[in-house]
């Protein structure tokens, strides 16, 4: 019998197969289960499908196991027999598949990056961990640099920026309301903190072309574009405000398509729940708005997760296609997890999906997918295929032979640092002191003398005395918690900053 065909995606078999219809793909999908019952593999076979259907993939690998899919699977016999049983051995074939490996820090795959000024204030202060009061000096920050045509490109633009919103303080709070040296200050070390966990490499040009994640091999299948972030989960709330800055980005370039044949681009969505812990209301309402609009673009977004109750009801009413992995119920929430889980699902007449859902085994699931005319099919219990690329890593070997063939080239390999905010502020600091009428040099050139910003941008000192940017900073905000909670702690952090700049601290 055969179970591939055409304009479907083959999932498994329940005693007939069970496909997510591409025309239906874009309506987005949430896989759930426990560790260890076969999300990722599900993950990975979704994968196959799209590519295969010449649909272009992204997805975040978080344990290093997606990367497989480069490389064509290895015979085994629990593969065999899990073909055999489901009705697929006749079409079932190793193959690698197309893929383009991503990292944010530039180790395992082409560096990603944006600029500040593309994440925006908003999304920049999910990432800072700011409170109201911090997040609106960044958006008066923001504004100025809108107003006075400053582009803020990297970290170090936004720093010189922040410094010259504090020395204007006075006469921006009558505009903007009051802006605080200790709230600029905490902005601050948390821009320090962001570098101290490698955020620095993310902001800068050449920045991502969205174009790039929408590319098919010559052979027709869809790039699977996969990110590695297996260290990048290290900094969580870097990790989902990228991916949510990269889905804002696709909404906002991608042109309205209504609903196409297939989607333009499936993006998967590991460990879901970074996106919306903690999450403030102002920034939950976007990722709402933003997961129902960009459907129309042709876009389908899958989450991944544990537990269904990570997921917000308001974007769990807009997911169509839905594969349930084993849950247990050792506690109450666990339970209500499973009762969440289970009333999402069209009732089947067979059997209770809530007890089910409990007894599933290790590559079962329950899968209810959109039907003809967008209604969701009866919720069966199903066995999930096996993969046709690699289950599990891949060598160092394998992947930067991946990286070398990428049709991405060198394109974002070295970093271009043009003018930008951080230079023009200097150029300004630089034509006034310079217009400045000259006078006797005082006997001793104190360290202190002159602006923070003239510090900072380097200009008040013998240039074989002048600091790097973060190191003044880091001076600052060092200053700044001496006076806060004392000299022990503020040493303390010194040495931290100290070492940072160095690059003791960045080296993971």
């Amino acid at each position: 019998m055969a179970v591939i065909e055409e304009g479907k995606v083959f999932v498994g078999t329940s005693g007939h197969p069970e496909y997510v219809q591409l025309p239906f793909a874009n309506r987005h999908g949430l896989i759930t289960g426990a560790t260890g019952t076969g999300k990722t593999v599900t993950l990975q076979i979704l994968a196959e499908g799209f590519s295969k259907a010449g649909v272009p993939v992204f997805c975040s690998d978080v344990k290093g196991d997606v990367a497989g899919m480069a490389m064509p699977g290895e015979p085994k016999d629990f593969l065999a027999k899990r073909a055999e049983k489901i009705g697929f051995a006749d079409e079932y074939a190793f193959e690698a598949f197309p893929v383009v490996f991503w990292d944010l820090f530039g180790k395992e795959g082409h560096p990603v990056r944006t600029t500040v000024s593309e994440m925006g204030p908003l999304l920049l202060s999910r990432l800072l961990g700011l409170n109201d009061t911090q997040e609106g000096v960044l958006n008066v920050a923001f504004r100025i640099a809108d107003e006075e045509g400053l582009p803020i490109l990297d970290l170090k633009d936004l720093q010189a920026l922040l410094v010259y919103v504090a020395e204007r303080a006075s006469e921006l709070t009558v505009r903007y309301g009051n802006i605080s040296k200790a709230s600029v200050g905490a902005v601050q070390r948390s821009l320090l903190v962001l570098e101290q966990q490698g955020g620095q490499m993310f902001f800068g040009e050449p920045a991502l072309a969205i174009s790039e994640l929408m590319r098919t091999a010559p052979d027709g299948r869809g790039i699977v574009n996969i990110l590695a972030a297996s260290s990048l989960m290290q900094s969580p709330r870097l990790y989902a405000t990228f991916l949510l800055w990269l889905l804002s980005e696709l909404f906002e370039e991608l042109p309205e398509i209504g609903d196409p044949e297939k989607p333009k681009l499936v993006f998967f969505f590991d460990e879901a729940h970074l996106l919306f812990n903690d999450a403030p209301k102002a920034l939950l309402e976007k990722i709402e708005l933003v997961v129902r609009l960009v459907r129309s673009k042709g876009v389908g977004v899958y989450f991944a997760s544990q537990n269904p109750l990570d997921v917000p009801d308001t974007v769990l009413s807009q997911i169509g296609n839905r594969v349930q992995h084993a849950l247990r119920a050792f506690t109450p929430r666990d339970t209500r997890a499973v009762k969440t889980a289970a009333d999402t699902f069209r009732p089947n007449p067979d059997f209770k999906t809530f007890d089910v859902i409990t007894q599933l085994g290790v590559g079962e699931a329950l899968v209810s997918t959109l039907e003809a005319k967008g209604i969701p099919s009866i919720v069966q219990r199903t066995l999930i295929r096996p993969p046709s690329s690699r289950m599990g890593t891949i060598t160092e070997a394998e992947r930067q032979a991946v990286i070398a063939a990428s049709p991405i080239g060198t394109i974002y390999d070295v970093t271009i640092d043009r003018q930008s905010a951080f230079e023009m502020l200097k150029a300004k600091v630089e034509d006034k002191v310079a217009e400045a009428p000259a006078g006797p040099p005082p006997d001793v050139p104190g360290e202190g003398s002159g602006s923070l910003l003239e510090e900072i941008l380097g200009l008040n000192v013998p240039r074989n005395k002048r600091l790097s940017t973060t190191q003044k900073a880091a001076r600052e905000v060092t200053r700044d918690l001496s006076e806060t909670v004392g000299g022990a702690l503020a040493g303390s952090v010194g040495r931290q900053i100290f070492r940072s700049v160095l690059g003791g601290i960045l080296r993971r």
